[in-house]
């Protein structure tokens, strides 16, 4: 998995304000439909990670795992982030070219 790329698309997204973070709103976006691709952290507590992997199993969701909290923070220019909801198909789509 190269790093700088998806980072680098992930930091666009939010640049272009089409990426909502933190537990509470992206578990909103993901309800409403708004939500393409989830990023998920794999250092989260188990019970946001279950929280979140089960909405986003019910409203079809795809989530991707990333390595910490202070990587998908730093994609977005913000401190540590545990989860972050891409809101962009375009973004979506490349997003997971670039995280498999």
């Amino acid at each position: 998995m190269n790093d700088n790329k998806w980072m680098s698309l992930l930091g666009l997204a939010n640049r272009a304000r089409k990426i909502t973070s933190g537990e509470e709103l992206t578990v909103k976006e993901i309800r409403s439909g708004n939500a393409k691709l989830i990023l998920l952290s794999e250092d989260a507590s188990q019970n946001t990670t279950k929280k979140i992997t089960d909405k986003c199993r019910s409203y079809k969701v795809p989530v991707k795992l990333v390595s910490n909290r202070e990587i998908l923070g730093k994609a977005i220019g913000k401190e540590e982030r545990v989860v972050v909801a891409v809101l962009d198909n375009g973004f979506a789509k490349k997003l997971l070219t670039l995280l498999d």
